[in-house]
């Protein structure tokens, strides 16, 4: 089994195998030049993210720096995504953000994970878990989604929060782990 292969199956692998490189420099330059564009150019934003990404639905918007370990090519955005500057999708494993998910300015959502054994660490190897981020999201400024976490549709996580666990839908969830205060309905601000 080859380290991409592993890599794709959520296996420990090692992302300085040769192949995975040669592949994952093609998806940063493509993201460097995606970062030198103009606010205005709106449909070449548009176009980036329709060519580089697993999927992107319609109608969706990133405010530029934009950083991900592969350009955003294990990204799957649904329809009405927005996101503000510094997004950071560490998209070594799969993001899947549903139909109008709103990320703030500082936001990190990593899929990949290092094995606690030390010898493994100082190999540099590691394994991936998908992050899934259900519809009407909205994730406040500087927060950190950590591996295999799932986020369910119409929750807001607080500025600042890290989720470490699944949170469920139609909730309110902040702090450091992330936990949840409360519900939301539509009689809530």
């Amino acid at each position: 089994m080859t380290e991409y292969e592993k890599m794709e199956q959520g296996l420990i692998y090692n992302p300085c195998d040769e192949e995975i490189m040669r592949e994952q420099r093609v998806y940063q330059d493509r993201l460097w030049e995606f970062n030198q564009l103009k606010p205005s150019d709106i449909a070449a934003k548009e176009a980036f993210m329709k060519e580089n990404f697993a999927a992107c639905g319609d109608d969706c918007y990133i405010e530029l720096p934009f950083h991900a370990n592969w350009g955003g090519h294990h990204v799957y955005f649904g329809s009405r995504v927005y996101a503000n500057s510094n997004l950071t999708l560490v998209d070594d494993g799969n993001i899947f953000v549903g139909d109008g998910v709103m990320f703030g300015p500082n936001v990190t959502v990593a899929t990949p994970n290092h094995p606690l054994e030390p010898e493994l660490r100082a190999k540099g190897l590691q394994y991936n878990r998908d992050v899934r981020i259900g519809e009407n999201c909205w994730l406040g400024a500087g927060v950190i989604i950590v591996p295999g976490v799932t986020i369910g549709k119409n929750t807001v996580i607080g500025a600042g929060s890290v989720v470490t666990k699944d949170i469920p839908d139609n909730v309110l969830a902040v702090g450091n782990p992330a936990r949840v205060i409360r519900n939301i309905g539509t009689d809530n601000e």
